[in-house]
């Protein structure tokens, strides 16, 4: 009599089953046949930036941006003083006056136009009343004055278009008369006159910067 043997499909032909599943932090991966790993999907997913961190630089940015721009105001107010006061040049120093006015920060305005600058100011003038000033003293007295007593529409020209354009024309004229009146450009290099012949480059330079 013949007899009959069934026998089981041996494991390795069996149905492939899931065993395990491993989900991470940032991927998940499903192992199938005997411990090939299969990964999911979300295995390598699309990283975006958080808004969070886009507003973070956009704000560093922007703070940069204003830190350059008062730095540049500062160096521009920095050299018209010191083009006040000293004698390597024979310009025109009145034009200084309106150059300041328009270039200076907003802290330097803003103190001028204060309590503090409005008393030195009227000590200066107290003390000229009766007392000799030399002329390189009096012009930084008489650019306070000007200041003080500028409207509202002359000093809201500061940081604009506008008063770079206005800034930038003065520098060039003054630049122009300092370097026609000294002959070449190794006397303006001299001893005596590298200091204002650096600052008149330094507020010629500026106003180009506030034109973008």
């Amino acid at each position: 009599m013949t007899s009959l043997r069934l026998s089981l499909p041996s494991k390795s032909l069996s149905t492939p089953s899931i065993s395990h599943l491993k989900v991470g932090r940032n991927r998940a991966s499903v192992s199938l046949f005997h411990g090939i790993p299969i990964r999911s999907p979300l295995a390598n997913p699309l990283r975006i930036g958080s808004p969070m961190k886009e507003r973070k630089r956009d704000t560093v940015v922007c703070a940069s941006a204003s830190v350059n721009a008062r730095t540049l105001q500062w160096v521009s107010a920095v050299s018209a003083g010191i083009l006040m006061v000293t004698r390597g040049t024979t310009i025109q120093k009145s034009f200084l006056v309106p150059l300041f006015a328009v270039q200076a920060p907003a802290s330097i305005i803003g103190w001028i136009k204060g309590e503090y600058g409005m008393w030195t100011a009227f000590l200066t003038l107290l003390i000229r009343l009766f007392y000799f000033i030399p002329g390189e003293l009096d012009l930084p007295f008489l650019t306070m004055l000007f200041v003080i007593t500028a409207p509202y529409q002359a000093i809201s020209l500061r940081g604009t278009q506008g008063g770079a354009i206005i800034a930038l024309a003065i520098a060039a004229y003054l630049a122009f008369q300092h370097f026609s009146r000294l002959g070449n450009l190794r006397k303006a290099f001299d001893h005596g006159s590298i200091i204002a012949t650096l600052a008149i480059i330094c507020i010629t330079v500026v106003p180009f910067f506030f034109l973008f």
